[in-house]
């Protein structure tokens, strides 16, 4: 049984794991103080919460909160960047922060919702335009069918009225 301390942090971990729209776990073996703190703060800036978790008591929140397939990922240390806004921000942020500082930080995996990311698919995610410009292709996309069969039906008639205007023209020249 837990502690009340203990069970108050899982309360929060609960909540933090059911709020966020996205999670990137991090392993942080070997990384000094002020590099943590930098990445922190540059994650802070976009609204993603970076949190050091103890391993036991994220399992348990994870599970009670249905992302259980993300327990086996709770091994050595580990901080979690909880994305609350924007499903691709936090995955960019650590990407970038990783290849531009070449820190030891690592992504170990994450989730989407409930779905488990690996790291390759978190690699992936960092790739991804921000929501609302996908929101827009897909318009974009059903959109464009649309116009094209506008244009074709609007064809014959702006053209028979092409020609009603040149026998017009023809007419009154007479």
């Amino acid at each position: 049984m837990p502690t009340q301390k203990k069970a108050v942090q899982i309360d929060k971990l609960e909540e933090m794991f059911s709020k966020s729209k996205v999670g990137i776990l991090t392993d942080y073996r070997g990384l000094p103080t002020p590099v943590m703190v930098d990445v922190r703060h540059k994650l802070t800036e976009v609204g993603v919460e970076f949190k050091v978790v103890k391993n036991t008591l994220a399992k348990r929140a994870a599970e009670k909160t249905g992302k259980g397939d993300i327990t086996k990922l709770f091994e050595g240390p580990v901080a979690v960047a909880f994305g609350f806004k924007s499903e691709t921000e936090p995955a960019k942020v650590l990407i970038e922060f990783i290849r531009a500082s070449k820190s030891t930080l690592s992504i170990k995996g994450g989730f989407l919702g409930n779905t488990p990311l690996t790291t390759q698919q978190v690699t992936q995610l960092s790739t991804l335009p921000p929501r609302e410009v996908l929101v827009s292709q897909v318009m974009a996309g059903f959109q464009s069918p649309i116009a094209g069969l506008l244009s074709t039906l609007n064809a014959p008639l702006s053209n028979f009225a092409g020609i009603l205007q040149a026998r017009i023209k023809q007419m009154e020249g007479n």
